[in-house]
């Protein structure tokens, strides 16, 4: 079976750098992933992708370096099988408050006896090679995201989940639930409080600790916190940007820090 590349940084424990899609484009994801990401992550969540598209996109990173991911729209077992038999490998899963439903969504990318995933690998079996069926219970990566109040209370239980190899923080959600605003490196007590329980808490039991960021700046410095994983912002914010840079410069102007959508 295709090694997942991401297993073995994790045990050198070097930092990943994690590209993110929110554009359905298949020459987006080409390109995303010839820059030199370790993985790229297809989001069906906020982006604006559906299977089609989803697929598309993933047989694109099949002819790239980068290590194909997916974050689904929820803790659903069909769409995170479905997404698996597509090529996925690896799944980030939102909104995990317990570790009743850390298990739900484990037991989703597992082969039975270790899960309920279905078998059916389809493109698994092309990306993945003849024998994916045999290690894919052991190549699959699993991140439950860490959103909420419940969620970041109940992290001990998550993190002891058998067979979730790490959490990733939801900046923006976990920020609104506990502030008010959602802000991504918002510098208020209690989030700067959670980032580091959760840092804390993965490096105890020795599972990945992601968290999505704004910039290349903001990244490099979670991964001075102690973040193994980390997403410097999606397309959608690095192409707004570049615009936005290149209009100022052709203006001999100061480019805007945020365009109209916030990005």
């Amino acid at each position: 079976m295709r090694r997942n590349k991401l297993k073995e940084l994790i045990q050198e424990n070097t930092p990943i750098i994690n590209g993110w899609l929110a554009i359905p484009s298949s020459y987006s994801a080409e390109i995303v992933g010839h820059q030199g990401y370790d993985a790229v992550t297809v989001d069906l969540q906020h982006g604006m992708i559906d299977f089609a598209s989803a697929l598309t996109m993933l047989q694109a990173l099949s002819a790239t370096p980068a290590v194909p991911l997916v974050r689904v729209q929820h803790n659903d077992p069909a769409q995170i099988m479905r997404m698996l038999d597509a090529g996925a490998y690896g799944i980030i899963c939102p909104m995990i408050s317990t570790a009743e439903q850390a298990a739900h969504f484990v037991a989703a990318c597992r082969y039975p006896p270790y899960g309920v995933r279905s078998f059916g690998p389809a493109r698994g079996l092309l990306y993945g090679g003849a024998d994916y069926p045999q290690h894919a219970n052991q190549a699959i990566l699993t991140l439950a995201m860490i959103e909420t109040r419940e969620g970041l209370a109940n992290l001990d239980a998550i993190l002891a989940t058998d067979g979730l190899d790490g959490v990733f923080i939801g900046p923006n959600d976990l920020s609104l639930t506990l502030t008010g605003s959602a802000i991504a490196e918002s510098q208020h007590p209690d989030m700067l409080a959670a980032v580091e329980r959760v840092v804390s808490r993965c490096r105890e039991r020795q599972k990945l600790a992601g968290i999505f960021c704004t910039s290349g700046d903001a990244a490099r410095l979670r991964i001075e916190q102690g973040f193994q994983f980390v997403t410097p912002a999606n397309d959608v914010m690095q192409l707004g940007r570049a615009a936005r840079v290149a209009i100022a410069q052709a203006r001999g102007t100061s480019a805007p820090t945020t365009g109209a959508s916030g990005y």
